[in-house]
């Protein structure tokens, strides 16, 4: 299984020794890919702007020198706060300036995935497209994915590039796990109007096999594990019941903790990207990679009401 080491709150929420610490214990246990956005964490500075996080993983890398040819990192654009009010987006102009300054921070000439992190339809898409895939063709980024898009508008992009001659995407990145909220409810801090997988991502995915899913907050902020950690409101269903009903069975068979099963379930058809705070529970995440399912337990997991 891959799995990504999410640096959303390093050099905010998360200071810079323990962000080290984790780093470091991840790439120790044979991680290799990193996550970050050039907004993180904007709502936990003081300034209202991010950066901290790829500053951050900068001075590690630097503190590394013979690691960055061994990573995968990847960073996005596109919602990063403005000082007059909403978001960057998606201009052309945005992406030559943003990129330049993500690299400047994490020190590093090339990165490997530039993710476009939110829509901007005050743009024309012919036009991100083209800019995101100038930087390919110059060098700058190896590969393209997107965030919190439609279905739609991530087909009609990669058409786009096709015609342009230019790197589609090939990356999509949505939240999921192994429960999922009430349809049409509004879960808190999820704010992206496209951002959870659908059925209709995982029919798209299934018939473009050259386009990879990566999964932010699979674990819904520890609700598996966590007593203290209820899940939100809008996950309180009987799709949900019954699901944690089989979590339990599987994760009792396995003698394992129910988030490990989840990140299991989860990696068997996706890059699953946790966020963690302490090196005990990037632990647990790393104990997940190791965990086999067979076809016994994921039957027993396929719960569908």
């Amino acid at each position: 299984m891959h799995l990504a080491l999410g640096t959303m709150y390093f050099g905010t929420r998360t200071d810079e020794a323990t962000s080290f610490a984790l780093l470091d214990r991840f790439v120790e246990a044979g991680g290799r890919i990193l996550d970050t956005a050039d907004c993180y964490a904007f709502w936990q500075s003081p300034d209202g702007h991010g950066g901290q996080s790829e500053a951050v993983l900068g001075r590690w890398l630097a503190a590394n020198p013979g690691l960055r040819d061994e990573l995968v990192i990847a960073t996005k654009v596109g919602v990063e706060p403005t000082d007059t009010g909403g978001t960057e987006g998606l201009s052309a102009a945005v992406i030559a300036r943003a990129v330049q300054q993500s690299r400047e921070r994490l020190g590093v000439d090339v990165i490997d995935l530039y993710w476009a992190h939110g829509e901007d339809r005050s743009v024309e898409l012919a036009e991100t497209v083209a800019a995101l895939g100038a930087l390919v063709a110059e060098g700058a980024v190896r590969r393209l994915g997107v965030s919190n898009h439609p279905t739609w508008r991530v087909e009609q992009a990669r058409r786009l590039a096709a015609d342009q001659g230019v790197e589609p995407f090939t990356a999509l990145q949505l939240t999921t796990s192994y429960v999922e909220p009430r349809p049409f409810s509004s879960v808190p801090g999820k704010d992206h109007r496209f951002g959870f997988v659908s059925e209709e991502t995982i029919d798209y995915l299934q018939t473009h096999a050259e386009v990879d899913l990566w999964v932010y907050s699979p674990l819904v902020q520890g609700s598996f594990d966590r007593a203290d950690r209820p899940f939100p409101e809008e996950y309180d269903h009987p799709g949900t019941t019954a699901r944690l009903a089989a979590l339990r069975t599987v994760a009792e068979r396995k003698g394992v903790a129910p988030s490990q099963v989840v990140l299991a379930q989860l990696g068997t058809w996706s890059v699953p990207i946790v966020g963690v705070s302490s090196v005990e529970q990037l632990d647990s995440a790393l104990a997940a990679a190791d965990l086999v399912l067979d076809d016994d337990d994921l039957a027993d997991l396929d719960v569908r009401r």
